[in-house]
């Protein structure tokens, strides 16, 4: 009898190793290596080995015209937004999120709309009992909704049913990690058990144009767990974000290959569950307090969409050795070159201070021209001014000072315009470039070329910013 074969596999990257380590050599994670049975190898002389010919492919040209993919709009608008325009025809898509966020009962609230709208759809569970998706249906008022629901973990026993003449259109996985595939000697929730179980579901969805929709578990970074092979293989991948605190939710999409990436759709969690937002530049900014220092409006884009949020910043005198950064929605990385710019070119003193920053909401900031709203909130703190509040700001800065103009200039202007808002600083218009764009009716645009013209609006006549020079050297302490 032939011995059987282990092999060491990582549960957060998917390396394979010959023997047990307690930290993977390739993603540097520790306790993530776990012990699984090898594939069985081929019969000898089998493969291309026998001299087997492939059946031969046929090529087309570049040129020519493509239909549009039919889709299954569920109604939810920040959905479909998402989706790039709603569920594509044989498509897979992975949503991703921290337990408890609300994935599940946004595809229950999903699966109920295309229910009512007359698609067949079916909503299969591996974590939770019949009952209790019974008791969130009816707590959520979607209990009349025509959804087939069942409990199973068995990726074979599952496709055998889709596969099936009268099966539905859209199927919805809770979740990935618990299916399993009996010809992968594994436990379910392995890398290799993930990997093979979404790789027969994405094959049913081709094979058979039905959109499936897959959840996927989290791991303490915030990445879909399993190897990140798991994202290429599905056609979409969203993730769900938001506070515990906040009742707001973001849903990003972070791939798509049927629509843009980075869009996002804007939900309001409540006792009767997850509703669109269709202004959520309004929504963020409703509890705005506009006399208050370090606090500032910042205009930006996500994915096709304006989106207007309040940045806040917080500078307070450290009462440690080395001084706090703490960040809450933005990338600390890029707050600390905010700073080091602001000390470096415009003679700002920060170094002695702890400095707080929160985008209010709980939405994430990952654009660029959040720069010079975030310089504006530090600069406002440390001077104890307020930015006006009739003002929004955007623009990238450089590590020169420069301050950098941005794309869809027009566009966050006619959404800050809409919202009320009389004024905007923003970057200088690229030298030799075309005129830029007339702005909306009712604001007025302040142009500003270098990180000090922002500085200089802030300047206390009192208790100015910039720090002393000295001959051959500087201080660094605040006159």
């Amino acid at each position: 009898m032939a011995r059987t074969q282990k092999r060491f596999v990582c549960q957060s990257c998917g390396a394979v190793t010959s023997r047990w380590s307690g930290r993977c050599e390739s993603c540097g994670e520790w306790n993530t290596i776990a012990e699984e049975a090898a594939p069985a190898p081929g019969p000898a002389g089998s493969g291309l080995s026998r001299g087997g010919k492939g059946r031969r492919i046929e090529f087309a040209a570049l040129t020519g015209t493509s239909p549009q993919p039919p889709r299954y709009q569920s109604g939810i608008q920040e959905f479909d937004r998402a989706c790039g325009g709603g569920l594509v025809v044989g498509s897979a898509l992975l949503i991703g999120g921290d337990p408890g966020i609300g994935k599940s009962t946004l595809l229950l609230q999903v699966t109920a709309a295309l229910a009512r709208k007359g698609v067949p759809v079916a909503y299969i569970s591996g974590e939770e009992a019949l009952d209790q998706v019974r008791l969130r249906a009816e707590r959520l008022g979607l209990a009349d909704a025509n959804v087939q629901l069942a409990t199973a973990t068995s990726v074979r026993d599952i496709i055998a049913t889709l596969e099936a003449a009268d099966a539905p259109r859209v199927a919805v996985i809770d979740s990935i990690q618990t299916m399993w595939l009996d010809t992968i000697d594994s436990t379910p929730g392995t890398v290799t058990q993930v990997r093979g179980s979404s790789q027969a579901l994405v094959d049913l969805a081709k094979r058979r144009g039905i959109s499936i929709l897959l959840v996927g578990h989290v791991t303490k970074d915030g990445a879909i767990a399993g190897p990140r092979v798991l994202e290429h293989m599905v056609d979409t991948v969203l993730y769900f974000e938001g506070e515990r605190g906040h009742q707001f939710r973001i849903l990003r999409a972070v791939k798509n290959r049927f629509g843009p990436t980075d869009e996002i759709g804007v939900f309001e969690m409540s006792d009767r569950g997850l509703s669109d937002v269709s202004n959520p530049s309004a929504l963020f900014l409703a509890e705005r307090r506009g006399q208050v220092s370090g606090a500032c409006v910042f205009a930006g884009i996500e994915g096709t969409r304006p989106l207007l949020v309040e940045i806040q910043a917080l500078v307070a005198p450290s009462s440690f050795a080395t001084p706090r950064h703490a960040v809450v929605g933005w990338d600390s990385n890029r707050l600390s070159m905010v700073l080091a710019v602001l000390e470096a070119r415009c003679g700002v003193a920060i170094g002695a201070n702890d400095v707080y920053l929160n985008v209010a909401g709980g939405l994430r900031i990952s654009e660029p021209a959040a720069d010079l709203a975030v310089a504006a909130a530090v600069v406002s703190s440390l001077a104890d001014q307020p930015v006006p509040p009739d003002m929004t700001v955007f623009g990238e800065i450089g590590l020169g000072g420069e301050v950098r103009p941005v794309s869809q200039r027009e566009l966050r202007l006619r959404e800050a315009a809409k919202l009320g808002f009389r004024s905007a600083l923003v970057p200088q218009g690229r030298a030799g470039s075309a005129p830029s764009p007339r702005a909306p009716d009712g604001i007025a645009i302040d142009e500003i070329e270098h990180l000090s013209d922002l500085v200089a609006r802030f300047q206390p006549a009192d208790r100015p910013l910039k720090r002393a020079r000295r001959e051959g050297g500087s201080d660094r302490k605040r006159e």
